[in-house]
Parts: structure tokens; sequence; C-alpha cells
């Protein structure tokens, strides 16, 4: 995990510069800038409408009873889109539409889900409690579980009174 995000940090910038690079020289430089502002102001735009939606919408499910995990998800897809939007850049740019965008939202919704239920699933295993609580029923026990000991014994009490 660290490499990747290491990989991240340092080829997304590079990512970016490079098709800033290659728009410029295409359409020019100041109408690469102006391209850039107008992406920000619609993505903005878009925030806007979308988290009012989305606030909306949590307010309804709250409202209803629901768990709100669908609306919980597509606030934070919002919150990442915006900020992906306003960091200068094509990449970032369409990321964050992607995040934003009411239609490209579910593929996003379940791309997150299915990465950070991986994750999760990756950090029980390696926790030093995942041995202390059985699998539950038609799970498959860990093969590299050690095996509990079983002491029989008897408990004795002694009454402080005898």
């Amino acid at each position: 995990m660290r490499l990747l995000l290491f990989l991240a940090f340092l080829l997304v910038p590079v990512l970016e510069i490079w098709l800033l690079i290659q728009v410029g020289s295409v359409i020019g430089g100041w109408p690469t800038v102006g391209l850039l502002v107008v992406i920000s102001l619609l993505g903005t735009w878009l925030i806007r409408r979308e988290g009012r939606r989305a606030w909306r919408n949590l307010q309804d499910s709250l409202q209803s009873g629901k768990v709100p995990d669908r609306e919980l998800a597509d606030g934070g897809l919002i919150l990442v889109g915006g900020v992906l939007l306003l960091t200068p850049g094509f990449f970032s740019d369409v990321l964050g539409l992607m995040c934003i965008l009411p239609f490209t939202r579910p593929a996003m919704r379940r791309l997150g889900t299915w990465f950070f239920d991986r994750r999760v699933k990756k950090m029980a295993a390696a926790s030093p409690y995942a041995n202390l609580f059985p699998a539950p029923p038609g799970a498959a026990a860990r093969p590299d579980a050690p095996q509990a000991r079983v002491v029989h014994g008897e408990v004795i009490r002694e009454d402080p009174d005898a």
C-alpha cells in the first residue's frame, strides 16, 4: 500500500504536467489556462448542485429511518471529487468529474466499496486479535490460525467467612 501511495504521489503530478504540456502545445498556453479555469468553475457549480442533492437525500433517508449508507458514500465522493476538481490538471479533473456526475458516481461508489471491503478484510486477517473469535457459521476457518488448547479444570472459590 505504501508503494502504491508513493507511486501515486510521484506519477500523478508527472502525468498532469505531461498532459498540460500536450494540451498546451495543441491549443496554446493561454487557452489551456482558460480551459482549466472554466473546468474549475463548472466543477464548483456541479459540487454545489450535487452537494445539495446529496444533503437532501441524506436528510430524507434519516427521517425515514433508513441507514444512509449510499447517501454517505455519495457525500464522500462529492467531497473527493470537489478536491480533485480544484486541483489544477486535466487528469484530476476527469477523476473529479467521475466522482461528482450522477451517472458515473454509482460506478465510483462500487469501486470504492470493492477497495475498502478488500482493505478491511486484509487488515482484519492481519490483526493480532483475528484468532480470538471463531469464524462465523458457514465460513471457512483460517488455515494459519493456531488451534486453541482446551484446559479442563474446576473453579474453586474460597469463602472469606469460612
